[in-house]
Order: structure tokens, then C-alpha cells, then sequence
């Protein structure tokens, strides 16, 4: 390989690059016949040492960031990286990567968690790590986030489909061919006597009736046709749409509950409000009353209306025992500050609770920018699971 790039590129590689070059053929090349996965050759090719500093500095990572890095493929991968990052940092020899502006400006927060990674690499091994090599171990961070967020998106299905001749060969490879970007396919029945209630998967696609219809069995033609396909990709995007609204649904329920929800309570004040919302928070024990009183000084301050139909009043302190939101949800709107709002959330904030809460707090303050769906959302919240199922919906919409 040396050779062949002197001849064409007129490049000579000292002997780090030759050896990164042999680690990389090593673990990319697979030859016919044999059956050994590429990560399992690079586990093998990987020092057992720098596999467990990197382990240990990811599991950091994970724990700062709160992602899950913890793969050992992607550990791997990433191991044999940093062995040549290092071998090269020692002798100052840094990789040019024209993609590091790009990186820090699309991906800062991968970009951020490859700095935390590349400074506790520094302190490891006394190096000094710069911009461009810190966005390579972005690329292979985001590149294992992006692979990691697709296949978490993807429906599964089992394929029903007997076996005659290669027809359920064909059926699978036709299958993967043109629904790949939709579906996954973690098991195939060839056998006619289908055992139907052992079958786990989001969508079962079946060229056998079943005995009894239900929503997630598809009767589709040994023979895929046009039509089938339609049909499935119909039916992937309706699981998606209940998996993404369930996850949604399980965020906010975290910090809503049906004690802390008013429908129509008529207040004369804002801090008689407050005192409402925040006694109930007292009452079940996530809040003190100081903090009731934290939120009344708040909102002296400066008003906390952020919409024209929703106020939001809190303490500045986080001192509750965990995130929570008491909710009133009126038909006629109140005086807030300068407004007049519709909606009060009174939300207590805990240290450790913020940074989860935060996502869901976006997307529900989002809600209340469009007039139309803030109407929606009261007319049709006549209680705590309306007004959740409701809430999900305009939040998925």
C-alpha cells in the first residue's frame, strides 16, 4: 500500500500512518468465505488498555450528557481511532479536517461532548488535542447517535410466509429492497402452521389470513404488489404516530397530574393564583410553602406571561422536591401583568429535574404561540385526560 501511494499520490507515509492504514484494512476488509463481522475484527485488533480507558471516558461522557454511548462496536470503532490520535498528537502531526467549522456550527452539542471526551483523552495521556481532530471524534460520535436515533425509528415487522421454493426468499429480499427505509425485519415464518400469539413485532405481514383480523396483521400477495407496499408504508407511519405521541404522553405526565390540574377556577389576582396552585404543590409534598412565596416575589418583579394566553409564574430558587406543573385552564381569560391569559402554569423546579424538563417546557410554551390551537386546546380539555391526550396531539401536530 505504501508503494501504490508514493506511485500515484506521491505522498510517503512515516510509519504511524502505515500502521493506522494496516488497522484499517484489517477491520474494513472481509474476504469470501469468511464469516467473521468486521467489528468482531476490530475488537480483536483494538489494545485491551486503550479499550478500557476509552470505555471509562465514554461512560463519563454518557453520564454527562445523558446519551447512551454504550456500545461496544462504537467503543471499538472509536478505540482504534484514538490509538492513532494519540500515536499522532504525540509527535504534534495533527489530521486536517475541513468539516470542524461546519460541526461546531450544526452540531454543538456533539461538538461538546467530543470536547469533553478529547480534554479527559488529554489529561490520560498528556497530549494536547486540537479543533480538528476534536471534530473527528464528533463525526464518529454523531455518526453512532444518527445510526442509533434511525434504527430506534424504524417499525419492526415479522414476515409470514411458507416456504416454497424461493418464493419467501423473494418476498423478503423484495421486502427489504423497497421498504428498508420503513421497516425491520427481526424474524421470518415459513411454516403454515403460524403460531400467531407467540409473534412479536410492531407489524406482522403475512401472506396466510389469520384467524382473527387486527390492525397490526397485513395480508399482503406472495407476490409483493404495488398496492401492498402502499398499504404497508401506511400502516409503519400510523405505529410511528402512536409510538412518537406515547413518548410524548410519557414526558409530560412526568411533570403533570390530575391533583394539580383546575378546569374554570376563577381567581381575582394573580397572587391568588399562585397561592391556589402552589398549595396544592404543598399539599402533596413537592413543594414548601417559601417556595409559593419565592413565586409571588417572581412575579412582582416582572410578569410571567408568556403568551398572550399563557402565564407561567415559578421561584427563582429550585429548591422543589421534583419538577412539577399545577395547571388551571379557564374558558374566560384573567388579567396577567399586561395580558390577559387563559392558562396558568405554576411550575416547581428542582435542581436535578431541570435539564429533562426543559424539552417537554419548550414544546408545551410552543402550543400557545398559535391562537387557533390554544382555542382548541381549551374547548376541548374538559378534564386532566382530555387535556393531556389534547396537549399531545397539538404537540405532535
Amino acid at each position: 500500500m505504501a508503494s501504490l501511494i508514493d506511485t500515484h499520490f506521491g505522498v510517503v507515509l512515516d510509519f504511524t500512518d502505515l500502521a493506522y492504514l494496516k488497522l484499517l484494512l484489517q477491520t474494513r476488509v472481509v474476504t469470501p468465505g469468511h464469516d467473521e463481522t468486521t467489528d468482531a475484527i476490530s475488537a480483536s485488533v483494538a489494545r485491551a488498555g486503550d479499550l478500557e480507558v476509552v470505555r471509562r471516558i465514554v461512560a463519563q461522557a454518557s453520564e454527562e450528557y445523558l446519551v447512551d454511548l454504550a456500545d461496544e462496536d462504537f467503543i471499538t470503532r472509536l478505540t482504534l481511532h484514538v490509538r492513532n490520535l494519540i500515536d499522532r498528537a504525540q509527535t504534534r502531526d495533527y489530521s486536517r479536517n475541513p468539516l470542524t467549522r461546519s460541526i461546531k456550527t450544526a452540531y454543538p452539542m456533539i461538538y461538546e461532548l467530543a470536547v469533553y471526551i478529547a480534554s479527559e483523552l488529554q489529561r490520560q495521556e498528556q497530549i494536547h488535542i486540537n479543533d480538528d481532530e476534536i471534530a473527528y471524534i464528533a463525526m464518529h460520535v454523531g455518526s453512532y447517535l444518527e445510526q442509533h436515533s434511525q434504527s430506534e425509528q424504524l417499525v419492526t415487522c415479522v414476515i409470514v410466509c411458507p416456504n416454497y421454493y424461493t418464493m419467501h426468499v423473494q418476498l423478503r429480499q423484495r421486502i427489504e429492497r423497497v421498504l428498508g427505509d420503513d421497516l425491520t425485519i427481526v424474524d421470518q415464518v415459513t411454516r403454515s402452521d403460524v403460531p400467531w400469539a407467540d409473534l412479536r413485532a410492531d407489524l406482522v405481514l403475512t401472506t396466510i389470513e389469520p384467524p382473527v383480523p387486527t390492525d397490526g396483521v397485513i395480508v399482503i400477495q406472495p407476490f409483493l404488489t404495488e398496492r401492498d407496499v402502499h398499504r404497508i408504508r401506511e400502516a409503519a407511519i400510523r405505529v410511528r404516530r402512536l409510538r412518537r405521541r406515547s413518548h410524548i404522553k410519557n414526558d409530560l405526565l412526568q411533570f403533570f397530574d390530575e391533583s394539580l390540574y383546575l378546569r374554570n377556577f376563577a381567581a381575582p389576582d394573580e397572587q391568588a393564583m399562585i397561592r391556589e396552585l402552589g398549595g396544592r404543590m404543598v399539599a402533596r409534598g413537592l413543594i414548601d410553602p417559601s417556595y409559593v412565596d419565592g413565586a409571588i416575589e417572581r412575579e412582582r418583579m416582572s410578569s410571567t406571561a408568556f403568551t398572550d394566553h399563557l402565564a407561567v409564574p415559578h421561584d427563582m430558587a429550585m429548591t422543589a422536591q421534583q419538577t412539577s406543573i399545577a395547571i388551571a385552564v379557564n374558558d374566560s381569560p384573567m388579567p396577567w401583568g399586561d395580558s390577559r391569559v387563559n392558562v396558568v402554569a405554576l411550575i416547581a423546579f428542582s435542581a436535578a429535574g431541570r435539564a429533562s424538563f426543559q424539552s417537554v417546557f419548550d414544546q408545551f410554551v410552543e402550543v400557545f404561540t398559535e391562537r387557533a390551537d390554544v382555542q382548541r386546546l381549551i374547548k376541548r380539555s374538559v378534564d386532566f385526560p382530555s387535556f393531556i391526550d389534547e396537549l399531545v396531539h397539538l404537540i405532535d401536530k
